[in-house]
């Protein structure tokens, strides 16, 4: 790896505007003071905030029916159950609490599932803080009760327009704010993406699932697993559950991108119909770093899709894009169909609505060659959300394992 700590071998660093450099630069040296090195005891306060308001630690559950399924010892790492449902929570009570400690009085975020932006507005209304939050139209329609519950919490959300209206254009529109009122406002990026320090922060403050997790692994299996499993869309929850697990070169990682409909490209149209950038992506630079990218052959960013809002991005964070490159982490994909019946599956055996962006890790489970004798997946979170998108994708599909759909007619 690059001794920078703005990089990750050749990913990463900070390809931002002039403007944004001052705020860049103030942000850098909080992460250093403040969390690296717990100036004012701030990580102290982070942990009791994590553990009080957010419901940390989440358990570690053996799944009874999957264990049996699949062959292997599964277990569950349950983000779903953190307050607000989601693992989002971890990373955006740390950086609303960072931005506290550096005297700014407003919150920007951006949101594609809506978790980020939940987590961000419980976090500003538990610290008191001020919050708009940035979520493309496509976004907003499919993920309607996570906006009621940014509106409840007492954020604003500004809808996004501009392109398919999903992360790629809502991130765009919130650097835009950040540039403007820089003096007052901090950006609370959702995952591990964007220019330094936000990939190694984000990484750092969503390192909690691995922590958790290899300790609770080790008190129920006296050992490590052989295989961890998360899915990856920017990829904050896939470093989270990842990090601790980085250094242990017996544990195999494998990140779950969203396959779509097909993973081939339409250059003509612009449009790549899947979000798997580690899969099938090259090297390119958005949103502030180097990294993998669905681009054209002349750098132009596509358009991705996923049936999860929170997977559909057309780039994925600087670290991970490393950790594949060096062959410590192993990129698969999982298509929208086989997703769905994972979501449908898992309701059923294990008793959990999860996230349709959970789904994708789960479904890798049917298709895996060899997982080991123990897997440990991340349940990043709830599938309250997804209702209505499930109901309508359901309703278009013939799937064996759905439920009878004649009640709604």
């Amino acid at each position: 790896m690059s001794d920078s700590p703005a990089k990750f071998g050749d990913y990463g660093g900070q390809y931002v505007p002039e403007v944004l450099m001052p705020a860049i630069e103030e942000l850098t040296d909080a992460y250093e003071r403040y969390v690296l090195e717990n100036e004012d005891g701030f990580m102290d306060d982070f942990r009791a905030r994590l553990r009080d308001f957010g419901g940390r630690p989440t358990p570690l559950q053996h799944a009874e029916q999957l264990s049996e399924r699949y062959d292997t010892e599964v277990y569950l790492k349950r983000e779903d159950l953190v307050h607000g449902g989601a693992h989002k929570l971890n990373n955006a009570l740390g950086q609303v609490l960072l931005a506290k400690y550096m005297g700014k009085a407003r919150i920007v975020a951006e949101t594609g599932a809506g978790q980020h932006g939940t987590a961000t507005a419980m976090a500003a209304a538990h610290l008191g803080m001020d919050c708009e939050v940035y979520m493309g139209r496509r976004d907003i329609t499919r993920q309607r009760p996570n906006v009621f519950r940014m509106r409840i919490n007492g954020s604003k959300v500004n809808p996004v327009d501009v392109g398919r209206g999903t992360l790629k254009e809502a991130i765009n529109e919130t650097m835009r704010d950040w540039a403007t009122n820089v003096e007052d406002t901090h950006y609370v990026i959702g995952s591990v993406v964007g220019p330094h320090p936000f990939p190694r922060m984000v990484r750092d403050f969503q390192s909690v699932i691995s922590e958790e997790a290899r300790a609770q692994i080790r008190e129920k299996t006296g050992g490590l697993p052989d295989s961890v499993v998360a899915c990856a869309g920017g990829g904050s929850n896939t470093m989270g559950a990842f990090h601790n697990f980085v250094p242990d070169e017996d544990v195999a990682l494998y990140a779950v991108e969203a396959g779509g409909s097909s993973l081939d490209v339409d250059e003509e149209k612009g449009v790549a119909p899947n979000s798997a950038s580690l899969s099938t992506g090259s090297v390119g630079v958005l949103h502030g770093a180097r990294t993998r990218l669905l681009q054209s052959r002349d750098g132009q960013i596509l358009e991705s899709h996923s049936i999860s809002s929170g997977l559909d991005y057309a780039g994925v964070g600087p670290e991970l894009a490393y950790l594949v490159d060096t062959g410590r982490v192993t990129p698969v994909t999982v298509p929208d169909d086989a997703a769905l019946e994972a979501f449908h599956r898992f309701s059923q055996e294990e008793g959990i609505i999860p996230a349709l962006e959970t789904a994708h890790a789960i479904a890798y489970l049917e298709t895996a060659d060899d997982l080991g004798e123990s897997v440990i997946v991340n349940i990043s979170g709830r599938g309250d959300k997804d209702l209505e998108s499930v109901l309508e994708e359901t309703a278009k599909r013939d799937l064996v394992n759905a439920p009878e759909m004649g009640v709604f007619e």
